[in-house]
């Protein structure tokens, strides 16, 4: 089967020579049992090529199952995979199958395979290396054969470095690898996705397609997708529901783009590989940043209207001269400036203002991390969804997270 074959057979939109050489490769080593590990950006169509590589091989016949790592539990996963017997933990009222027992003969796409934790990474290896397994709670070594593709949205050598996932494990299910490219690095292929999407939901909710005029295909080729056709996607299905006037223009489009993402300016990563958007994590620390600095800026504006003797025409020109409203003229006129002091929870002198002590509170950016989510968990009484909805992250971001500070829920 040939490469246009393929695409129209999976419903694969583009002609990138990039997403031409991943399929070209999932072709070639579909018929083979090679491990191989898929590898691209959040959004990018991964799922596709586990599909491919298990269709046009002899396993077609078999089981397919697909299983999201970062989804599951530490605690089950391994039940999950390998099954458990009966009475082997709580609950296990059951002996069970996992997914190698089932998928016999078959092929196993393991997403987001990075999120694996280290007891089940060395099971894994051992069904790479000899196809062996053995049930959670029994010593009997069970076969299987079964083919594993993988797929993984982060930089896994990284991870190799940090000692967060094995490296003979890696170069197991890095045996061929393949890389999807990010809408950003196919930019002619963005308007034909669009016009895809744009048709599909016209004919979904019986309206009119909705096109663009030069200028919106103009942006929506400069934009970098950080999501990237799982965002161009959502984003045409709004336009599609919400905008009466099928011709979109430049103005429109821009209402639907987040703010600051407009160009396709450059950004830094660590290598060809390092496939993550920029994280939550990262905007995070950018708020916290912002944050600290107006608190530091407000409080040198306080000491100096104290020292002033607190009076409106005595503050600095830059000050707001309406903040007597809102701060209570009583709280800043009846005070003398020798008295006012800073509390903090390491330092309880009552020694006067000074600008050194603006400066002088904790700038560990995992430490204000770890108070975010903990405090976001205990209002949300441990639900994880909720907290990760008020933290402005993914639930599977906030689940690595509770791992990596080993919060205790």
């Amino acid at each position: 089967m040939d490469i246009q074959s393929i695409k129209q057979r999976f419903g694969i939109i583009g002609n990138s020579p990039l997403l031409d050489r991943a399929i070209d490769i999932a072709r070639q080593v579909a018929p083979t049992d090679i491990s191989v590990l898929v590898s691209g950006e959040s959004g990018v169509g991964k799922e596709v090529f586990p599909k491919i590589i298990h269709q046009l091989s002899s396993r077609k016949h078999g089981p397919y199952i697909a299983v999201n790592c970062g989804a599951i539990p530490e605690g089950t996963i391994d039940s999950e995979l390998f099954g458990h017997e009966k009475g082997s933990f709580t609950g296990a009222h059951e002996a069970r199958k996992g997914y190698f027992e089932v998928a016999n003969k078959g092929t196993i796409f393991l997403d987001e395979v990075a999120e694996l934790p280290h007891s089940t990474q060395v099971r894994l290896l051992r069904v790479l290396e000899s196809g062996e397994f053995i049930k959670v709670g029994s010593s009997k070594v069970l076969k299987t054969d079964v083919r594993i593709v993988a797929a993984t949205n982060v930089d896994v050598n990284d991870y190799v470095q940090k000692g967060k996932f094995r490296q003979d494990l890696y170069y197991r299910l890095n045996t061929v690898p393949i890389y999807i490219p990010p809408l950003r690095e196919r930019k002619d292929d963005i308007v034909l996705l669009f016009r895809k999407f744009a048709s599909d939901f016209a004919e979904r909710y019986r309206m009119p397609v909705i096109e663009l005029d030069e200028d919106a295909r103009r942006i929506l080729r400069d934009y970098r997708w950080y999501g990237n056709i799982r965002q161009l996607k959502n984003i045409t299905e709004q336009i599609s529901i919400i905008e009466e006037n099928r011709k979109i223009s430049a103005q429109t489009l821009l209402n639907y783009l987040p703010e600051g993402q407009h160009r396709d300016l450059p950004i830094l990563y660590k290598s060809e590989n390092a496939f993550s958007e920029i994280s939550e994590r990262e905007i995070l620390y950018k708020v916290l940043f912002d944050m600290r600095r107006d608190i530091t800026e407000l409080k040198k504006l306080v000491f100096e209207i104290m020292k002033t003797g607190g009076k409106p025409e005595t503050w600095p020109k830059d000050f707001p001269q309406n903040l007597h409203k809102f701060i209570g003229e009583s709280d800043i006129y009846d005070r003398d400036p020798a008295d006012m002091s800073i509390h903090h929870t390491y330092d309880t002198s009552s020694e006067p203002l000074a600008e050194s002590e603006v400066l002088e509170e904790s700038l560990s950016l995992e430490k204000r991390e770890l108070e975010l989510i903990t405090k976001a968990l205990e209002k949300h009484g441990g639900r994880r969804r909720n907290a990760a909805k008020e933290l402005g992250i993914s639930e599977r971001t906030l689940y690595r997270k509770i791992k990596e500070y080993d919060i205790d829920l």
